[in-house]
């Protein structure tokens, strides 16, 4: 049995020249403000490893569809920017990977199966919310100091 992740890699690799995970890339640094992304937060928002995600942006990069910057100050901290030529290469795959999941999977759901799903979305949703939000607050917050 083929899954649909498979289904769609294969579809877009065909059509666009693209593999799932690498549109995946490139469509969240084309939501980013300044497209932009820290290799950090972009690995968090594909569900992959960072060193997935430096294998596949080496990829990008040498077809020039992103580049990495070196954040200034300590740490080895790296943005991902998407180039003009990802932008419009995400831009122009778009339409195929909207339709190969239109037809992959909500065409062959019944309404209330489509309802279901779409609630199972919106809780994990929310749960992913839940954890940056407290993962956001565990950062901000001043470690404890003892006192005696």
């Amino acid at each position: 049995m083929i899954s649909l992740p498979a289904a769609l890699d294969a579809r877009m690799q065909r059509e666009s020249q693209l593999t799932f995970f690498e549109y995946m890339v490139l469509s969240v640094l084309s939501e980013q403000p300044a497209h932009t992304l820290q290799m950090s937060d972009l690995a968090v928002r594909t569900a992959a490893s960072l060193s997935r995600l430096s294998h596949v942006v080496g990829r990008l990069e040498k077809r020039e569809l992103l580049t990495r910057a070196r954040i200034p100050g300590s740490g080895r901290r790296t943005n991902a920017i998407l180039t003009e030529a990802g932008y419009e290469k995400v831009v122009a795959a778009a339409p195929g990977h909207v339709a190969a999941v239109r037809e992959y999977l909500v065409d062959e759901l019944k309404p209330q199966e489509l309802a279901a799903l779409s609630r199972i979305g919106a809780a994990v949703e929310a749960a992913i919310k839940r954890e940056q939000r407290d993962a956001g607050s565990q950062k901000s917050t001043p470690p404890e100091t003892a006192t005696s």
